[in-house]
């Protein structure tokens, strides 16, 4: 069962409920427009380049019809302004930003990038007070709304206290944690960075009440990595997404200078989030309680909100090959 079928069910069982998906295939054949899964990201872009490949890819995905970009943590203005540009030069500027809680003034890796761009430019809606945003677009939806969670989560714990009924009316995805491994298969757990960012928030996210939650820890998303054939076809492709993801990419290597843009891309942690928006396709999943420490872990605990978890790769190999082909193929 893809996700996509999975949803339309989660509509039929009273309204709202659902059952747990279990090994869907992937949904990319066979997809409607009346089956596409409505979605809203909630993204902390602008510090790692990976949620700019998030974006884009989201972009390229049919079964997800995305009603709302909100932007999470820090300097929300300027995480705003990426968003609005690469929605824009996307040609997507029927899709809302929302500006999310501002929590500092800093402007990180793609400043350059929207050195010249305010959000006044924007041709599409933008909301100022983006978790209100957040909240109309959940509880205005006539389906179930899936969340793409892919940074810390300081505007979904506020839209928890402002509205609690927003948790029994969406399928929560997220990238976060760490079980037993790290980045690029590191052996051990360590405190994630979208979790021990801001503990609380997380603590908030992983004891609510959604009607479905899945995430990839660190386990799976953080052994994403494009390199050779696949990663050049990236870097050469003259369609709008690949290019804007490579203008901004390169920006933020010069800027970190972690990675080499020509030759291999970053780690792609937020990608697997937005592909388990609508399917687990060559991914492990396993059924379990997670709990979040006080100091930032992720921990296995059979008492606590049992979620679905990505623990390992069936096909990661397949997974790089099917992001390249769905960023460049029109």
């Amino acid at each position: 069962m893809s996700l996509v079928s999975w949803a339309l069910s989660a509509i039929a069982v009273a309204g709202l409920a659902a059952g747990p998906a279990k090994q869907p295939a992937d949904a990319a054949e066979g997809t409607t427009p009346m089956e596409r899964i409505p979605v809203i990201l909630d993204t902390d872009i602008g510090g790692d380049i990976d949620d700019t490949w998030a974006l884009g890819f989201l972009l390229r995905c049919p079964e997800l019809d995305l009603r709302l970009v909100s932007v999470d943590t820090g300097n929300t203005t300027y995480r705003a302004r990426i968003v609005a540009k690469f929605l824009e030069r996307a040609g997507r500027s029927d899709i809302p930003v929302a500006v999310g809680l501002r929590l500092s003034d800093e402007e990180q890796g793609q400043a350059a990038w929207v050195r010249d761009y305010d959000l006044s430019r924007y041709p599409g809606t933008v909301h100022e007070d983006g978790v209100g945003a957040l909240v109309d677009t959940i509880m205005g939806s006539e389906k179930p709304v899936t969340l793409i969670c892919i940074g810390p989560m300081p505007n979904i714990r506020e839209a928890l206290k402002r509205e609690p009924r927003i948790a029994e009316r969406t399928r929560f995805v997220g990238m976060h944690g760490s079980l037993r491994y790290g980045v690029l298969g590191a052996e051990g757990a360590v405190p994630e960075c979208n979790v021990v960012s801001d503990v609380a928030a997380a603590q908030a996210v992983f004891t609510a009440p959604w009607i479905d939650m899945t995430i990839t820890p660190l386990d799976t998303c953080g052994r994403v990595q494009l390199r050779g054939e696949g990663h050049l076809r990236i870097r050469d492709s003259q369609e709008t997404i690949p290019r804007l993801i490579m203008e901004n990419y390169r920006i933020w290597a010069g800027v970190h200078q972690w990675t080499n843009p020509d030759i291999e891309s970053s780690v792609l942690f937020d990608t697997v989030a937005v592909h388990l928006a609508f399917s687990m396709d060559r991914l492990v999943m396993r059924e379990t309680g997670i709990r979040v420490t006080d100091d930032g872990f992720t921990v296995e605990d059979p008492s606590a909100r049992q979620l679905h978890c990505a623990v390992e790769w069936g096909d990661l190999a397949g997974y790089e090959a099917y992001l390249v082909d769905r960023l460049t193929t029109t």
